[in-house]
């Protein structure tokens, strides 16, 4: 988002077993991005979080 918006490039995706993705949420910085991911993690659930710039993760 731009003209005075936030800008969220980085995203946090769970990934599940059978591969569908899912975006949790969006953040300004990739640091942001990987706390929120590893605290999810260690929530004892067997999924997966990635960390993707924006751009990247629409193609």
């Amino acid at each position: 988002m731009t003209e005075g918006g936030a800008v969220l490039p980085w995203l946090v995706i769970r990934q599940d077993e059978g591969g569908n993705r899912y975006r949790v949420g969006r953040y300004a910085t990739r640091a942001e991005a990987e706390r929120v991911a590893d605290r999810l993690e260690t929530r004892g659930r067997q999924q997966l979080y990635v960390v993707e710039k924006a751009d990247r993760a629409a193609t």
